[in-house]
C-alpha cells in the first residue's frame, strides 16, 4: 500500500508504450508490405491505423487531464502520435525511436543511413527525408547538432517538419498539440 499508485503508474506506462509499438509497427508493416496490397486495401489499412493512433491519443488525453504524475512521461508519446497522423514524419522506426526518447538509437540510424547512400543502397531522397525526420527529433529531444545538421534542416525543412517543429515548440498547452492532431486524422479520413 506504500507505492501510492507507482506500480499502476507503472504498469499503465508499460501498457501505454507496448500500445504505441504495436500501433508503429503496424505502420511500419503497412509500409513494407505496400507493393503487396492493392491501392484500396493500403488506403484501408492505413486509414483503420490511424484511427486507432486517434482513439489513443484520445486516451491519453484523458490520462493526462486527470493525472498530472504521467504529463511529462506521456509527452513524448504524445508527440511522437502526433507525428505520425499529421504525416512529419513518414518513417515509423523514427517515430518510435522519439517516442521512447532513444537519441543514441537516432544517431546509429543515422550513421547506418549515411553508410547506405555512399554504397548507392538507399536512394538520395529516401535518405533526405528520413535525415530531416532523425535530426527533427533530435533536436526535440534537447540533442545538440552540428553545424552542417542544422545547414541540412534548415536547407530542406518541409511544411509537415515546420509545423510539428512549431506546435511542438508550443506544448506548454497540450491542447494545441490535440487540435492539429485532430485536424489531421480529419484530413486523413476524407
Amino acid at each position: 500500500m506504500a507505492s501510492r499508485g507507482t506500480t499502476e503508474t507503472s504498469k499503465l506506462k508499460q501498457n501505454l508504450e507496448e500500445q504505441l509499438d504495436r500501433l508503429m509497427q503496424q505502420l511500419q508493416d503497412l509500409e513494407e508490405c505496400r507493393e503487396e496490397l492493392d491501392a484500396d486495401e493500403y488506403k484501408e489499412t492505413k486509414k483503420e491505423t490511424l484511427e486507432q493512433l486517434s482513439e489513443f491519443n484520445d486516451s491519453l488525453k484523458k490520462i493526462m487531464s486527470g493525472d498530472m504524475t504521467l504529463v511529462d512521461e506521456l509527452s513524448g508519446m504524445q508527440l511522437a502520435i502526433q507525428a505520425a497522423i499529421s504525416q512529419a514524419f513518414k518513417t515509423p522506426e523514427v517515430i518510435r525511436m522519439f517516442a521512447k526518447k532513444q537519441p543514441r538509437q537516432l544517431r546509429t540510424r543515422l550513421a547506418e543511413m549515411d553508410r547506405d547512400l555512399m554504397v548507392g543502397k538507399l536512394p538520395r531522397d529516401l535518405y533526405t527525408q528520413q535525415k530531416l525526420e532523425i535530426l527533427t527529433a533530435l533536436r526535440k529531444l534537447g540533442e545538440k547538432l552540428t553545424g552542417d545538421d542544422e545547414m541540412f534542416l534548415s536547407t530542406n525543412a518541409g511544411t509537415a517538419l515546420s509545423q510539428f517543429e512549431r506546435v511542438s515548440t508550443d506544448l506548454g498547452s497540450g491542447d494545441k498539440v490535440f487540435a492539429l492532431a485532430s485536424v489531421e486524422v480529419e484530413k486523413a479520413k476524407q
